[in-house]
Parts: structure tokens; C-alpha cells; sequence
């Protein structure tokens, strides 16, 4: 990945985006990991408990777990979960997304005490906004879940487009976070396969709602076909009875908002504190540490 033009510019008196290359850029990455952790985490088990059931893919509104394959899929939605939280913090704080992590490292490893307290504010802050993103995401599946286990709570109003932002944002973001030479890249031609990873993660922690569609021509160019194959308004402009009006335009909309906050999530919280190290891409063929200088040394 080339480098870009950081979205924060330096100002007089070494304010601005210099300040951003120290302990709360790291602060700032450790917030975001944590939130990619628990979105996806959290996500894989409302994806389970609440999303699959309430949709009518199982046989009751209240049933899960009734077979090894439910919790596959919850171990593989947290194993994606913490791979990309590492993909997308590691080049700048190590990405301990864990009080766990960051204590151990701070008796055994050589991690500066003074580091510790706002580690772990970032970490719970991040775990925080992560499991609101969820409740934002599945809130009606939840609420249908409660209320047929009985436990019931006030509704709230959400649609497919929540779900087609968040779908795209994670998946732009965790592009650039696999591409960035500055960052936890990956080597040799693994891009590709990382990538694919991503959209599997999504689907899996994020994909009842909508059919995570995060792509507006992998949407729009089926749905016209299938118009002039003989769908009708099933197809365009995408009405179900009793189900959706006029959906066609979510997945075109949702996905191209996301993917501008995707990108804008990963330069603002990573991105630019790359930047403000003076990260360089390693030049072509030479490969890259795979973590940086400042941990590096933590560890011996």
C-alpha cells in the first residue's frame, strides 16, 4: 500500500498529528482492535443465538446449539475476530486487545507500567462500542429472542441499511489493514486468501439480517437479472409482502457509506499514527518486521 496524505496535518508547535506517534496512538489502536474484537465476537453469538433463530432458520424462535456446526461457528467467529483485531492494531501497539495480555506484558515482557492504565481504559472503551454495535445490528433479533424466552424489553427501530454500512465498513477496513506495508501486512501473495477471510468473518458474525451483500454490483446485477428473468417486483424494486418495500437501493446505498467509514475508521485510528512514526513501506521484495521496532524490544 502506498503511503497517503494522513487525514490529521501537523501544526505549529508540535500539536496535530505528531502527538498521535506515542502512547495515545497506541491507546487509540488498542481501542479499535478491542472493537473489532468484540464486534465480531459478539456478533458470531447474536449471529447464533438471535439472527439465525429469529429469521426462521431454525426450528424455533428460541433454538440454538442443537449440533456441533452452531458451535463451530461461534469458534471460528472468534478466532476471525481476534486475527483481524490483531491485523488492524499490530503495527502500532502490538495489539494486546486484552487487560489479560497487557498486564502479563508488563511483568514478564519489559511493558512500560505507565502504559498499562490507558491500555486498559482503550481496551474496555473498545469492548464497550463493540457490543453496542451489535445490540445496533441485531437489536430486533434480540428483542424477538427476549420476548419469546420471555424476557422481554422495549423495542427500538433499525433495518437492513445498519447492516449494509457495518458489513462494508469492516470489510474496506480490514482490506486496507491486510494491504497497509506499514502495518501487520501480510507476506507473499496471502492477500488474496486474508481478504476472503474477511468476508467470511463478516458473514459470519454479521451476515443474517441482510445476506451481507456489502458489494452494490453483487446485489444490483443479480436483482436485474432476475427482473427481466421473470421476478418482477420481487427483484426491482425488491418488494416482499409483509417483509420489505423498495429494498433495492439498501444494498447499493449501505455499502458505498460504509466503505468511506471503513476507510475513514482505519487512516484515523491507525493510519495516521503510521504516519506520524514515519512509518515507510519496506521496499518491493524485501520483507517486513512482523511487529515493530518499540514491541520488538519489549520482548527481549
Amino acid at each position: 500500500m502506498t503511503d497517503i496524505t494522513p487525514l490529521r496535518r501537523t501544526v505549529r508547535d508540535g500539536s496535530g498529528l505528531k502527538r498521535f506517534g506515542g502512547t495515545w496512538g497506541e491507546c487509540l489502536a488498542e481501542f479499535l482492535g478491542t472493537f473489532v474484537l468484540l464486534a465480531f465476537g459478539d456478533g458470531v453469538v447474536a449471529m447464533t443465538v438471535a439472527g439465525l433463530p429469529g429469521s426462521g432458520r431454525t426450528a424455533s424462535p428460541t433454538t440454538f446449539f442443537v449440533g456441533a456446526s452452531d458451535w463451530l461457528l461461534i469458534a471460528w467467529g472468534w478466532a476471525f475476530a481476534v486475527a483481524f483485531g490483531v491485523y488492524v492494531a499490530g503495527g502500532v501497539s502490538g495489539a494486546h486487545i486484552n487487560p489479560a495480555v497487557t498486564l502479563a506484558f508488563a511483568v514478564r515482557r519489559k511493558f512500560a507500567w505507565a502504559k498499562v492504565a490507558p491500555y486498559i481504559v482503550a481496551q474496555v472503551l473498545g469492548a464497550f462500542v463493540g457490543a453496542a454495535l451489535v445490540y445496533l445490528v441485531y437489536h430486533n433479533a434480540i428483542d424477538a429472542y427476549n420476548a419469546a424466552s420471555q424476557a422481554t424489553r422495549n423495542a427500538a427501530i433499525a433495518g437492513p441499511l445498519i447492516d449494509q454500512i457495518v458489513g462494508t465498513a469492516f470489510l474496506v477496513m480490514f482490506v486496507v489493514a491486510v494491504i497497509d506495508l506499514r502495518n501487520t501486512a501480510v507476506q507473499a501473495n496471502l492477500g488474496p486468501l486474508m481478504i476472503g477471510f474477511a468476508v467470511a468473518a463478516i458473514g459470519m458474525s454479521f451476515g443474517a439480517n441482510a445476506g451481507y451483500a456489502i458489494n452494490p454490483a453483487r446485489d444490483f446485477g443479480p436483482r436485474l437479472f432476475a427482473f427481466f428473468a421473470g421476478w418482477g417486483h420481487v427483484a426491482l424494486p425488491g418488494t416482499v409482502d409483509g417483509k420489505f418495500d423498495w429494498y433495492f437501493w439498501i444494498p447499493i446505498v449501505g455499502p458505498l457509506i460504509g466503505g468511506v467509514i471503513g476507510v475513514l475508521i482505519y487512516d484515523w485510528f491507525v493510519g495516521d499514527v503510521l504516519h506520524a512514526r514515519g512509518a515507510e513501506p519496506p521496499p518491493p521484495g524485501k520483507a517486513r518486521e512482523a511487529a515493530p521496532e518499540a514491541e520488538a524490544k519489549e520482548l527481549r
